[in-house]
């Protein structure tokens, strides 16, 4: 992997966390590996989850009916996003491999994390319409879930309470395969040693 740009978006707001212990070991290992590692902690950040006008600059091309898809199809165009999602399309944009690091929360990733997904991979960006699966604008980009639960192995199993994971992160798994099949390279599922914080 040496030479190669890795971009960590991290959702967890507990830097003692064991999301945290995840994402520093991955930044140590990957930077003993020759990689350029760069890491969006949303929670630092306070990176704004919330799809809104504001995410537009200039004029709205449809102004008495607000549509935050077209509206911001159109502004990537114009390159008139905000410039936090510029700034984070431009990390995307220059990573080979993409790892999102996130506790579980209601079998999908945290509000922080998919708000970062929302107004980042927005059309004319991440796809476009039609042939989302086809046309994919990051192709050739690797991506990787790194996620933690409350709950034992024997949970996320077919059998298990909560079901086997790989059918509750598939919306997830199949939309990001829209922006860059084929997508992961591995699925990394952890389980926390308290359940309290993850």
């Amino acid at each position: 992997m040496a030479g190669k740009k890795v971009l960590i978006v991290y959702a967890h707001q507990e830097p003692k966390s064991f999301n945290a212990a995840l994402k520093d070991t991955a930044v140590q290992e990957l930077s003993v590996q020759g990689c350029a590692v760069t890491v969006s902690d949303l929670y630092a950040m306070g990176f704004e989850p919330r799809a809104t006008r504001s995410d537009i600059t200039g004029a709205l091309s449809s102004p008495e009916s607000f549509n935050y898809g077209v509206e911001a199809h159109e502004a990537f165009k114009r390159r008139a996003l905000a410039s936090d999602i510029l700034a984070e399309q431009r990390k995307v944009q220059e990573a080979d491999l993409v790892i999102f690091q996130f506790p579980l929360y209601w079998f999908s990733v945290p509000a922080i994390m998919k708000g970062w997904m929302d107004r980042v991979l927005c059309q004319g960006f991440a796809f476009d319409i039609p042939g989302f699966y086809d046309s994919g604008f990051l192709k050739g980009k690797l991506a990787l879930l790194s996620l933690t639960t409350g709950g034992v192995a024997s949970m996320y199993t077919k059998a298990g309470d909560s079901g086997d994971f790989r059918y509750f992160l598939w919306p997830l798994q199949v939309s990001r395969q829209e922006a860059s099949p084929p997508c992961f390279l591995h699925l990394r599922v952890t389980r926390t040693v308290n359940l309290f914080p993850f």
